[in-house]
């Protein structure tokens, strides 16, 4: 059962890297879910979930305001970084997943413990951005889904409901409105407490 703040609201803080901090999927979120909820964006582009990266999002500020907004729920996107060449070539296929379970670690030491969701991103349809689409395929996904194995922790797939729609992500990597929609309208799904 979800504990209520002192204003009735359940907190939903949306943790993540540009696909969260640089759209309005977080603010679609809210409205779906409506006034009973108060959902926080804390998205910071360009970090990874890999703590070597010299981006790891446990090493922003939005980590620790994450925390601080005490939420009963979080919501993770991360790895669409943790795919760029220049980064995985010099780390461990391992790295993506020891960071990701640190920071579950994390949130769920804060009291009272909040229910997580690990969401796997949208595909990536367009490498100009200097991401590698295999590898996040193959080595990020794949990660996710071992985390969730390892946590027991329920996984968002954003990544199936999105692959074909393409024409949402103008750069093949960043949705736009329609997109960032989508991906609001995947995760509310996903949220038995909604209802």
């Amino acid at each position: 059962m979800l504990s209520w703040d002192d204003k009735g609201k359940i907190r939903v803080a949306c943790v993540g890297d540009s696909i969260t901090g640089g759209t309005n999927y977080p603010s679609y979120l809210a409205g779906l879910l409506g006034s009973k909820y108060e959902v926080g964006n804390f998205g910071v582009g360009g970090t990874t979930a890999s703590m070597d990266s010299g981006g790891a999002y446990m090493e922003q500020r939005a980590f620790q305001r994450a925390k601080k907004f005490q939420p009963n729920i979080v919501i993770i996107m991360l790895g669409t970084n943790d795919a760029n060449p220049f980064l995985y070539l010099n780390l461990s296929k391992a790295t993506f997943v020891e960071g990701y379970m640190k920071l579950i670690a994390e949130f769920q030491a804060l009291s009272p413990k909040p229910k997580i969701y690990l969401v796997k991103p949208p595909p990536v349809f367009n490498e100009d951005t200097g991401t590698d689409a295999r590898y996040f395929r193959d080595i990020v996904i794949g990660g996710v889904e071992q985390v969730a194995a390892k946590t027991n922790l329920p996984v968002v797939d954003v990544y199936s409901a999105l692959a074909n729609q393409s024409a949402f992500f103008a750069d093949g990597v960043h949705p736009d409105g329609e997109g960032a929609k989508l991906i609001a309208n995947v995760i509310y799904a996903a949220i038995p407490e909604q209802t």
